[in-house]
């Protein structure tokens, strides 16, 4: 330091510092030789700690307000210095500002995923991330546990080892809650608030304060995302047999609306049609009859199978309960081809017998 340096530093009677930056926790003030002169003007702004140090030794801390050092305001001070009568000449002690103000938004999550026992998944591994505010509320013990001599502390410094700490005693409070994990995101709040409790001591060992804690999101893996998808789009179809049968019919019904349709949708319909009963017949399967109760009748028309010609194309087997239910919507009229096991050629719908009163009492479909 030059010489002018130094007159202009000794000039100095007003110690105050505004924080530009939006990550500092703790800045010692610049000071030519530690020396502060009698009487000099301590400006401590809103949000803002000042602690005076001296000989290596945390002495007086004031808070936010303008202060005159002198010895009434300087009471550790001039204890340890012994100046039972006053002093009037320069004297040295180190001054840091810390930021009292909360630091939001500050970000958590696992690095490695947790891996918890789930009670209908079984071993699962899982992913969290969230928030949290903290603040300096002892700069005293947060300069002597955390800073020590350090001139300019920012956040970075200790945010990590703060996540580490909320990752640790998160990870382990949720393998100890043994909540299912379709019930975790019904939870978020009870476990922010536990977590907040449980940590909020040991960051206080810090001098640091954690007055808000939040998780925001807990997650799968994509290959059971995936799995719990195609379960819950299974849940909502319900039962696939009846579906693919709804389906089957809402082609055939189509198809007796449309008869000059192309090509394409009479080889789609008879497509759809083969797909749902093969489908139909995976779903369902083969079922043994109760050797406790005798099996149920075949229901009216199920013992022939029956194929249905459209626009050239063949659509089947259907039993007669399929074909009752098509002549009832109309897709199936007098006119349709039909063709049954034991007849050598094609026939009209209206020439078979069984189907000859619902024929007749069921109207033809409404032309185009």
């Amino acid at each position: 330091m030059t010489l002018w340096e130094k007159a202009k530093a000794e000039l100095i009677d007003i110690i105050e510092w505004t924080d530009d930056s939006s990550d500092t926790l703790v800045c010692r003030f610049p000071r030519f030789d530690n020396e502060i002169k009698y009487g000099a003007q301590l400006i401590v702004r809103q949000s803002q700690s000042a602690v005076f140090v001296n000989m290596g030794e945390i002495s007086d801390v004031f808070t936010s307000g303008t202060h005159q050092l002198t010895t009434k305001n300087l009471p550790v001070l001039t204890t340890l210095m012994g100046w039972e009568y006053g002093f009037h000449s320069p004297f040295k002690s180190e001054v840091y500002f810390v930021n009292t103000r909360n630091f939001t938004n500050l970000k958590w999550g696992t690095k490695n995923p947790v891996i918890i026992r789930d009670p209908e998944f079984g071993p699962v591994r899982m992913r969290a991330f969230g928030t949290f505010v903290v603040r300096v509320s002892d700069p005293a013990k947060f300069i002597r546990e955390i800073v020590g001599t350090s001139g300019h502390f920012i956040l970075g410094d200790v945010s990590e080892q703060l996540k580490n700490l909320i990752v640790t005693r998160f990870s382990d409070m949720l393998a100890e809650s043994k909540i299912p994990v379709l019930d975790l995101a019904a939870n978020y709040n009870e476990l922010s608030a536990f977590l907040t409790g449980k940590i909020a001591p040991e960051f206080l060992e810090y001098g640091l304060e954690i007055s808000k804690l939040l998780v925001e999101n807990i997650s799968l893996p994509l290959e059971v995302e995936a799995a719990l998808d195609k379960k819950s789009s299974m849940g909502i179809i319900g039962n696939l047999d009846n579906y693919l049968k709804f389906q089957s019919g809402n082609a055939l019904e189509s198809a007796a609306k449309n008869p000059g349709g192309d090509a394409s949708a009479g080889v789609g319909m008879g497509m759809g049609f083969a797909m749902a009963n093969q489908l139909g017949k995976m779903v369902t399967g083969p079922q043994d009859p109760s050797p406790s109760a005798p099996p149920s009748l075949p229901p009216e028309g199920s013992d022939s199978k029956y194929y249905v010609g459209k626009n050239g194309k063949k659509a089947g087997p259907f039993d007669g309960n399929a074909i009752i239910g098509y002549i009832k919507k109309g897709a199936i009229g007098k006119e349709t081809l039909m063709w049954k096991e034991g007849l050598a050629e094609w026939k009209v719908a209206g020439s078979f017998t069984e189907f000859e009163s619902l024929l007749n009492s069921t109207p033809p479909p409404l032309p185009e």
